[in-house]
């Protein structure tokens, strides 16, 4: 148990009963919090999206509530009263650090307003843990939103230098830097075999894979023009795409018709529940990331828990995260190379190597080095400001 400088703590973003990486993450990183010492509340929301603003079929996951967790529903996205309320509450309760986290502008009012409630009790500490600045899909009103929130703070944490120059833009600060750790809680490393049995494909075939929300963004058809590539025409591999549409499914479809792919597309278009997110990686042998635009990404890090190498896109942060040649490939985000990349994997080999690199390089990622540098943040902070 580390002695950290801080003992009571409130974490303040999604989280059971929502679904998606961001609550898992809020969930790991209380639960770690915990291990030291801290007494922990997730504080997580009665209302996050309107129904017209959410594209997804639920927020809501079908798992469990995590174990050994206090989490209250207590935020309203969308309601002034409820942000006063929640801050004065939280105010008075006197928490030693609130961690907020913020991925989207039309979450800056609301947050804002109960942060700069809390923190008038001078003696709270409010650190934001930023995955997103500048979203990937703008909007009107996200300069306004954003800049909003960022002057409620005291600290800023980001998970790549491009985020931290982002939120830099908008306002000098304390800063800290600390990359996404590894998910290491969606399940445990078994067999090629016995993942592929229990999704019901052929453990002879090599699959790539595309995980996660199916945005615009994320380069899946970057991806689909790049595995129509004349070098990756083989009977043994295949791809898997798995995860829930967000943006427009059919242009997709017909891609995927046009460049005569049906016959080598494994599609599995629904949202993965954490139950079966091991499955996926298990089977698979290489992750592929194209996207377009990036910050960090959660499905990296679920990947180096896995072993699995990846290629990924010069976008963003996610080179920070991904060596290139060591555990993986880094490309343009265009379809010629990004289908190089993939031939080259298979056709040099790489995997057995690219694994054991992974082996180091994952040390990296540890939720005990998230902590500390909490830690250190929390201690350039003076509460008065």
């Amino acid at each position: 148990m580390s002695n950290l400088s801080f003992k009571k703590v409130v974490i303040i973003g999604p989280a059971y009963p929502y679904r998606g990486g961001i609550s898992t993450y809020n969930e790991r990183l209380a639960a770690e919090l915990h291990s030291n010492g801290c007494e922990v509340t997730i504080e997580t929301f009665s209302l996050q999206y309107p129904s017209f603003l959410f594209p997804g079929k639920t927020q809501f996951s079908d798992s469990d509530a995590p174990k050994g967790l206090t989490i209250n529903r207590s935020i309203n996205s969308v309601w002034p009263l409820n942000w006063l309320s929640l801050g004065n509450r939280i105010k008075k309760e006197k928490p030693d650090l609130v961690i907020v986290r913020y991925w989207l502008p039309f979450m800056g009012p609301s947050l804002g307003m109960i942060v700069r409630r809390i923190k008038s009790n001078n003696h709270t500490k409010v650190i934001c843990l930023v995955d997103n600045v500048i979203p990937h899909e703008n909007r009107v009103g996200d300069k306004l939103f954003t800049t909003y929130f960022l002057k409620s703070v005291h600290a800023v944490l980001a998970m790549t230098q491009k985020v931290l120059d982002d939120a830099l833009s908008f306002r000098e600060l304390p800063i800290g830097l600390s990359p996404h750790p590894i998910f290491d809680n969606y399940g445990l490393i078994e067999s090629k075999e016995a993942a592929c049995d229990k999704l019901g494909l052929d453990s002879s075939i090599d699959y790539l894979i595309f995980f996660g929300l199916i945005r615009d963004y994320k380069g899946l058809d970057i991806l689909l023009d790049a595995f129509a590539d004349e070098r990756l025409k083989n009977d043994s591999i295949k791809l898997i795409i798995a995860g829930e549409f967000y943006s427009n499914a059919e242009k997709y479809h017909e891609q995927i018709n046009r460049l005569g792919l049906s016959e080598r597309i494994i599609l599995r278009d629904n949202y993965i529940p954490d139950s079966e997110v091991a499955n996926y990686f298990n089977a698979a042998s290489l992750v592929v990331q194209p996207y377009k635009t990036a910050t960090q990404s959660g499905v990296t890090q679920v990947a180096y828990h896995f072993n699995k190498p990846m290629v990924v896109t010069n976008v963003g942060g996610l080179k920070e995260m991904i060596p290139d040649g060591k555990v993986g490939f880094v490309v343009e985000p265009n379809a010629k190379v990004l289908a190089t990349a993939i031939y080259r994997f298979f056709s040099e080999d790489k995997s057995a190597e690219f694994q054991q690199n992974m082996l180091e390089e994952k040390k990296k990622y540890g939720w005990p080095i998230l902590v500390n540098a909490f830690d250190g943040l929390y201690n350039k902070i003076d509460s008065n400001d």
